[in-house]
């Protein structure tokens, strides 16, 4: 399998994985969703993100659902609310997650977004969590670069594992400053919404007559293409929804696709990179 990196304690970790916002909203849809995740599993997609705002718990309970006997196979991450990152709150918010998830322990524990509660203090409690065994290690989501300089001046910044941001073609903000900086610390970024959220940026990506010639030529859907795109990047990994069993394959089958410097260049003059320095786009 190509496009693999060693992350979170996992070696040749496949740089695609299954990520699970808006699941366990509807009970109805629950056995789908458990058999994408584990489906995903089954075609080397390992890392398997979750969040406790998701479905407020609810798919958490999913992935533990379908982690059930599989557990030892899956680099799992969850979140924490930025007003349950306190040196108190951050333990018993981790304890409750663990307890939809049907695990002790957390691979990977981020703090979702910055709020009131200081660095500091959020560090300290996740810091305590791997003393407890109950988190492997941690890392942060939506900061910008000002953001992860701040983090990395504590004392314990420099064991950040990670930033979970919003990358994709539509969106290349953090090619300026942000994705360069984690890349030269050799510190992994996790690319949400790689196939952009629905919307007419995600409209404008799947109808771009540039992309569709590209993908038609490779054989390949645009959502292939833009995964491929995503992950072309050094030490990028790539999360898309997990929707559906069908779809899972095709992410995993993108792991294989190869672009080429002429077809990167013609998806460059169609979606530029930016020449400054933009907001962190968050969604």
């Amino acid at each position: 399998m190509r496009n693999t990196i060693n992350f979170a304690g996992f070696n040749d970790l496949p740089v695609i994985g299954q990520g699970t916002w808006y699941m366990g909203e509807n009970p109805a849809q629950r056995a789908g969703e458990v058999a994408a995740l584990q489906a995903g599993l089954e075609c080397g997609l390992q890392l398997i993100d979750t969040a406790e705002m998701y479905a407020e718990g609810g798919a958490e309970e999913v992935v533990g659902q379908a982690l059930l006997g599989r557990r030892d196979k899956a680099l799992l991450v969850s979140k924490v609310y930025p007003w349950n990152a306190g040196e108190v709150d951050a333990i018993e918010a981790c304890e409750r997650s663990l307890r939809r998830l049907q695990t002790d322990y957390l691979d990977l524990y981020l703090l979702h977004w910055r709020g009131n509660v200081p660095l500091e203090e959020t560090l300290r409690a996740m810091e305590r969590l791997q003393q407890q065994g109950k988190i492997r290690h941690w890392g942060v989501s939506n900061f910008d670069t000002e953001d992860m300089a701040e983090l990395w001046d504590e004392p314990e910044g420099n064991a950040c594992a990670t930033n979970q941001v919003l990358y994709h073609l539509a969106s290349r903000g953090i090619e300026f400053d942000l994705l360069p900086a984690c890349q030269q610390r050799e510190m992994p970024v996790m690319a949400y919404c790689p196939l952009a959220q629905a919307g007419r940026l995600r409209d404008s990506l799947f109808t771009d007559p540039v992309l569709t010639q590209i993908a038609q030529q490779k054989g390949i859907s645009v959502a292939q293409l833009l995964l491929a795109w995503v992950i072309r990047q050094p030490g990028v990994i790539a999360i898309p929804k997990a929707s559906s069993v069908v779809h899972v394959q095709e992410n995993a089958a993108a792991l294989e696709v190869v672009l080429t410097d002429e077809e990167l260049q013609l998806i460059d003059r169609a979606w530029p990179a930016p020449q400054h320095k933009l907001p962190l786009d968050i969604v």
